[in-house]
């Protein structure tokens, strides 16, 4: 059986069309399966809209989280729900194509994953933060995940060693490609809404990268290194013309130059506590080992 994960935050007017056309689209494909639908805390009819569905249909079921706990856990409450010998994790929104599913499940034993041809209309700000992004995830994993999304069928093996994993701040993109197994791509074009409007701010969107950066690597801990080492390099320069000038017997001027250069090296020092921050705020995290989410109510 296939079980199809949903995550869901204020998506009133997306559930019911999910539902029918993942519904349709797989019972027409003769493939059995479940449609996981998880509340993410939405404050708009998005929960009653589920409830419908799994009163009206015997393949949806739904989970309600008690407040908002972000996609990463109604994805993770998802895969712990699921029943499948395969699970596959899908947007609400519709901008992933549900015809894909069937495609995927037909190469499910490969382990497949949904790879971006086409990112939709987004500004130019925003595909640059997004490269950027990817490509520090990449680094940090070694493998190329210019193109990875959400959009996914993992094998039960793979499920069960995710599921396994007890961080608390889990980047499901990454992990699921870190984990390793043997893997098959289904290209796709990111669609439009069908209804409804985008949850994703800039500002949550920046939150959501650092987030996910500083939980997976420790790339910007090595960054700061680089920079405090570039910057001794820079003042071992300066000093060493300064003291070269002084026994030319040349005036060693530069008030401007020091002042700038003392700013420069204040505002490294600020940005490395910040970032250094983010791991704190991490391990406080961890170390609390509060659950991913808390379910409030459950349906179908």
């Amino acid at each position: 059986m296939l079980s199809v994960v949903i995550p869901a935050f204020n998506e009133q007017e997306m559930v019911p069309a999910a539902a029918g056309q993942i519904d349709g689209i797989l019972s027409r494909a003769g493939i059995p399966h479940e449609l996981i639908f998880i509340d993410d805390g939405s404050r708009d009819a998005t929960w009653a809209e589920i409830r419908a569905e799994s009163e009206h249909r015997d393949t949806v079921r739904g989970v309600h989280f008690s407040r908002n706990f972000r996609k990463e856990a109604a994805i993770f409450a998802g895969l712990q729900a699921a029943d499948g010998d395969c699970v596959a994790v899908i947007d609400c929104d519709l901008q992933h194509p549900p015809e894909k599913l069937v495609e995927m499940y037909r190469l499910w034993e490969q382990g497949v994953e949904g790879v971006k041809t086409d990112r939709g209309e987004e500004s130019l700000a925003h595909r640059v933060a997004a490269k950027t992004f990817y490509r520090l995830i990449s680094e940090a994993t070694h493998i190329d995940m210019t193109r990875a999304s959400d959009f996914k069928l993992l094998d039960r093996k793979a499920v069960n060693v995710l599921l396994s994993m007890r961080e608390k701040r889990a980047f499901f993109r990454a992990l699921s490609s870190w984990i390793g197994f043997r893997t098959a791509e289904v290209p796709y074009e990111v669609r439009e809404r069908a209804a409804g409007e985008s949850k994703w701010s800039t500002w949550l969107l920046i939150k959501y990268a650092l987030s996910n950066i500083t939980a997976f690597t420790s790339l910007p801990l090595h960054l700061i290194t680089g920079c405090g080492a570039a910057s001794f390099l820079a003042a071992l320069i300066v000093g060493i013309v300064s003291i070269v000038r002084l026994a030319m017997g040349r005036v060693v001027t530069g008030l401007t130059g020091a002042v700038i250069l003392l700013l420069f090296l204040s505002g490294l020092i600020m940005v490395g506590l910040g970032i250094i921050g983010y791991y704190l705020g991490n391990i406080y995290m961890e170390i609390q080992d509060r659950p991913r989410f808390i379910v409030s109510e459950t349906c179908g």
